[in-house]
This record gives structure tokens, sequence and C-alpha cells, in this order.
């Protein structure tokens, strides 16, 4: 209820300035709501307002406005500038109270690590970047919690478990985007940005995951000024996407540059199952011709086998066309109830993909395709799966700063090389062979050890000591099953 007071207050829920596309009774609620309004509400343009509004709303409302804020395409140009303010340009806390929270979180005197330690040049939701030099002469970024900044993640997640809840309770066409599960999931998910421990764990190991392809890359992380509280990165080479210069830098290789963005992403998640789940453009330094390079790893995405070769699958359906093969694959992952037609949602998908496959982003409006994805689920009864949140959030970030980065940008052919290798490498005959030769030998050594030491029984028996050649017989009997379904397989 206060949320929605103060959006009101902002005039930030229904802006006065689309009153003309308001429905009447929209448009009632619209002037209800207006009658709380203060002064605040009469300055600035709505993204301004509503940024204020999400700033002082705390750390979960300001993740929403940094995703709005990656979409210009959606929302507007204008608005999107309002909001970016949210990814890395919140008002600061004090220098003197950084300094000494890391010297008590790190438990140690900070000269005894730090030659210097400046004031921030960046302040998120969660916490605020300081330049500093090591000892040692290399130049360094200290992240620092904010003060108090638990408690207001806690408050807001009692707030998010309400509104999940009454949405369900009030709202039946919003019960299939499951509110509560959904505000499960993005509370725990901001809950863990709170010990920089596991941010610095989630970096060192996505760091290993980026080297193995090159479209992207990250600062060694400090260990020595790692705490739950602290954490401390090598300087990031290059400009902050979201500084206005990074786009004009010479020698800049915009298509090349959005396409490392969108094959880095692809290649997290498709060949490793970790992905940096919050590529917003301030946690992106850009440097000529066409490197990337990421920061804030408090938010690390994961998916499981099954569910990476679901999203192989399906992306490359839609970039061979085979839309009964995307459709067949959401039927399988349990996507689409068994109840509807194949046939009739590949119809629907082809409605959707025949107008983005192959077009420049510029000449695409996604505002109406998500439209067009929303009614196409509704349609089918789709559910929002909890467990894919993290993934569709990322996906509609990383798209949506490609987009910035090369407005012509082909999302399609920029993610062909990375799902291509990824079906070659995964579902190729031979990768199948291997794998079930593979589930063939680990049965064997199963049986092998079961054979060799068998489970007691509970009650006393006559032991009868088991013959070889009747050993030998079972693990023949399996050898020929294996080859055989192997052969059946390969027919």
């Amino acid at each position: 209820m206060s949320a929605g007071l103060l959006l009101a207050r902002n005039d930030a829920l229904l802006p006065r300035e689309l009153d003309a596309l308001y429905p009447p009774g929209l448009k009632f609620l619209a002037n209800l709501s207006r009658i709380a309004a203060g002064p605040s509400s009469r300055v600035g343009r709505p993204g301004e307002r509503l940024a204020r509004s999400l700033e002082r709303l705390g750390p979960v409302a300001i993740k929403l406005g940094q995703l709005l804020s990656t979409r210009a395409d959606i929302f507007g140009e204008t608005f999107a500038l309002d909001l970016a303010r949210l990814k890395d340009k919140l008002d600061p806390f004090p220098t003197d109270q950084a300094r000494r929270e890391v010297e008590l979180t790190l438990g140690r005197r900070l000269d005894s690590l730090y030659a210097s330690f400046e004031p921030p040049v960046a302040a998120a939701s969660l916490a605020q970047a300081h330049p500093a030099t090591l000892l040692d002469g290399r130049k360094v970024a200290v992240k620092v919690l904010r003060p108090g900044i638990a408690l207001r993640v806690a408050q807001d997640a009692e707030v998010m478990a309400l509104a999940g809840r009454l949405v369900e309770r009030w709202s039946s066409a919003a019960r299939r985007l499951e509110p509560r599960a959904l505000a499960a999931t993005v509370v725990r998910a901001t809950e863990l940005e709170l010990d920089l421990r596991l941010e610095a764990a989630g970096a060192d190991e996505l760091a290993g995951v980026m080297a193995r392809d090159g479209y992207m890359s990250t600062p060694r992380i400090v260990w020595e000024g790692v705490g739950k509280r602290v954490l401390t990165q090598e300087w990031a080479p290059g400009v902050a996407l979201s500084d206005e210069a990074a786009l004009t830098l010479p020698g800049l290789d915009r298509q090349a540059l959005a396409d490392n963005l969108i094959r880095a992403f692809l290649a997290q998640a498709l060949d490793h199952g970790v992905f940096h789940a919050d590529l917003h453009e301030g946690n992106l330094f850009v440097a000529a011709p066409d490197k990337v390079t990421a920061v804030d790893f408090g938010i690390i995405g994961r998916l499981g086998a099954p569910e990476r070769r679901y999203l192989a699958e399906i992306l490359w359906g839609f970039l061979e066309k085979d839309y009964d093969r995307v459709a067949q694959v959401h039927f399988e992952a349990g996507y689409v109830p068994a109840g509807h037609s194949p046939a009739a949602f590949a119809q629907a998908l082809r409605a959707v993909g025949e107008q983005v496959f192959g077009r420049p982003a510029n000449e695409i409006s996604m505002s109406r395709v998500l439209i067009q994805l929303f009614e196409i689920t509704a349609l089918f009864d789709m559910k929002l799966r909890p467990e894919l949140v993290l993934l569709q959030k990322t996906m509609m970030t990383v798209e949506g700063v490609a987009r910035r980065i090369c407005p012509e940008h082909d999302i399609w052919a920029a993610a062909d090389p990375v799902v291509r290798r990824w079906m070659l490498r995964e579902l190729s005959p031979a990768a199948k062979a291997k794998r079930l030769a593979e589930e063939g030998l680990s049965a064997l050594r199963n049986l092998a050890r079961l054979l060799e030491n068998p489970p007691q029984p509970a009650v006393a028996v006559v032991e009868v000591e088991e013959t070889h050649p009747a050993r030998w017989f079972a693990f023949g009997a399996v050898t020929a099953a294996a080859v055989f379904l192997l052969a059946v397989w390969l027919r």
C-alpha cells in the first residue's frame, strides 16, 4: 500500500502525460490516484518521477528500474535515460564511513592493504565502488555495501511477498505468472548479493568460464581484500558503458561489441550452465575495438542440463525456422500444458518468429513482439517458470544493451555460432552415441560393484557362493543389451 501511495504522490503510477491513451475506466483511476499527489508530481518527466520513487522504495525496486532502463526500444529513449541513473549514479554514503566498514570487515588497518583509498566513483542500490591502489601499485576497485542495507532488503522481501500473495489472490489472469514464486526468486537473488564473499567466488568461477571463449572478461579478485561486506577487484579496463562517451571511443567496432555481448551470455548459459545475471550498462566496461569487461557478480544464474538443452533447441529451431521443433521442445519441457495442439502452438510461434528473424534491431518493435508473446502465453496457458526467471530477465537486458550499442544489430546472427557449436557438440549422432556408451559403461561399473559387494540381507540366510560363469553371464547380458540399443538408435 505504501509503495502505491508513493508512486501516486509522484504521479509515477499512471502519469498524466499518458492520459490520452487511457481507456475511460483507467483514466478514472488515474485521476483518482492524483488526489494524493504532492508537489513532486509536477517536477520532471515521467521517467524522472519514477526513478525518484523507485530509489525511495529500495533495492528491489531499483533493480526493476535498472531493467526498464535497458529497453529504450520498448519504453522510449527519454524514459530509459531518465531511469539510467539507477544503474550506478545513486547518492553515495560518506567515504569515511566506507573506510571504517572496510577496516571492520577485513579486521585490519586500511593502510596495511591499500596505499590509497579514494571517494566513490559509482553508487548503486546495494553498494558503492571506491578507486584504490594496493601497496604493490595495482589499481583496484573496492566495493562496500551500504550501511543498513540488510534491513532494507528484509523490508523489501516482506513487501514483495505480500504483493505476490495479493496479486495471486485477486488477479486470476496473473496467477499463471506465479507471482509468489517470482517474488521469492527476486528476493532470494537480492539476499545473496549481501554477502560479497559469494560474489567474489562467482566472479572467480566466471573468470575461468569467460577465458575459454574470450567474448568477455572480468578483473581478477584480490582475495586478501574480500569480506562479507567488502570486495576488492583489480580495476576494469575501458569505459563504463553507462558513460555517454563509451560508444564514441576511437576505433570502437559497435557491431562486433554487440556480438561479443550476446555470445558471451549464450556461451556462459549453454556451455557451462552458469552466467552473469545482471548485465546492465553500469556493470559493463568497453574498450576498442570490441572488448567487453564485466563486473558486479552479485547475481549469478544457473541452468541444469535439461534447461540448457531446451534453450539451445529452441534457439536452434528459430534459427532454422523449424517452428514445429520449437513447439515440440516446449511440450517436452512442460512449458505448454499437454492438452494443447503442438501444431497450433507452432503456428503461433511462426507469427512471432517471421516478423523478427533476420531483421536489424531498429526495424523491430519489441513492444509489439512482447505484447504478442504475452498474448500467446495466455492463449496456451503457459505459466512463468521460476527457475528460468534470471535467464529470461538477463536475456531481455542483454538484448536491450546490444540494441543500444548497435541499433542495426541482428541478435540471431550473433547467436548462431554459439548455438550451432552447442548443437554439433551435444546433439550430433556421434555425441549421442558417446553419451549412450558412457551410460552403458557406468551401468556396467555399477553392476560390477554390486556383484563384487552384494548387499547383506537383513535376516540370516544360507550363503551360496556365486560362480564366475554366472557373473560373466550377467556382464554379457548387459553388454549385449547396450550394443543392441546403440545399434537401434544409430539405424
